[in-house]
């Protein structure tokens, strides 16, 4: 299964829930129509990207909205990564979380965000996700029949040990749920995607939610899909989207025989000490 379509899913995300569960469905469903085997969904679509939302909308593993991406795959025979919701612990820590399900409605995989999205942006964008959330602390990865995908959410994609550790796992597409804004956007979103993709020769898969400027938080949108050589294949605007994309798994083994960078590596000069258990 060299070649398979992914879904994403630029849906506006409101204040209710219930609401935001029903038009990710509604979103899925039509990109499953268009052929998609693999669907991804945004950073936080079922509450506004916003702290207190987050302590008001954070449920255990297990809960409504869990339920609702468990049974949607399952309907629809499909991989879903699940965007981002707030998951909260036991110990009532609160998370920026991502679940993984496969096409019999099965957990597979879950990425606490790792890097947490405190900013001050002189003359732009603030905000500090540690006031509400707990940081997690593992590299997630996850394997379909069209190979292996690694997952991120957004501010992660930031640092590139994280992609390469990602890659050391085997991973040959990274799905980064996102929500950049109108300041950080502009300026990194396409770049950090295409750098990545270039970094790792992979696919990298943005997710973002619809743009909304009435918003205390506005996203940039442009969920965008770059192939291995650093090409965009496809982008949204900022209104609400689907982007369904064609994948070929061939093409990054052709990327990685013509430029080998990989292979290139000085392993004997740097080596991150954390993926020395992983093929360093």
């Amino acid at each position: 299964m060299n070649r398979f379509i992914v879904g994403i899913i630029q849906m506006p995300v409101s204040d209710v829930k219930e609401k935001n569960l029903r038009k990710a469905e509604e979103m899925i469903d039509q990109a499953v129509q268009a052929g998609a085997k693999v669907v991804v969904l945004p950073e936080m679509f079922n509450c506004p990207y916003q702290n207190r939302y987050f302590s008001l909308f954070a449920e255990e593993e297990g809960g409504l909205s869990w339920q609702e991406m468990s049974l949607i795959a399952r309907r629809n025979n499909i991989f879903l990564v699940g965007g981002s919701i707030p998951e909260i612990d036991e110990e009532n820590h609160i998370y920026n979380t991502s679940y993984v399900f496969d096409p019999q409605g099965r957990q597979i995989a879950k990425h606490r965000k790792m890097h947490l999205f405190d900013i001050d942006v002189k003359g732009g964008q603030y905000f500090k996700e540690s006031d509400t959330l707990t940081a997690g602390n593992r590299v997630t990865v996850f394997d379909t029949p069209y190979g292996r995908f690694g997952l991120m959410i957004c501010y992660d994609i930031r640092f590139p040990e994280l992609s390469r550790a990602l890659v050391q796992r085997d991973a040959k597409f990274i799905v980064v749920p996102a929500a950049f804004n109108m300041t950080t956007g502009p300026a990194h979103w396409e770049l950090l995607f295409r750098t990545r993709a270039l970094d790792n020769q992979v696919f990298t898969i943005g997710a973002a939610p619809a743009r909304d400027i009435s918003g205390s938080y506005v996203s940039y949108g442009n969920s965008l899909v770059v192939d291995p050589w650093g090409t965009v294949l496809q982008r949204l605007g900022g209104e609400e989207g689907i982007l369904v994309q064609e994948l070929d798994l061939a093409q990054i083994e052709k990327v990685r025989e013509e430029l080998p960078l990989l292979k290139h590596r000085r392993n004997d000069v740097y080596c991150l000490t954390e993926l020395t258990k992983w093929n360093c």
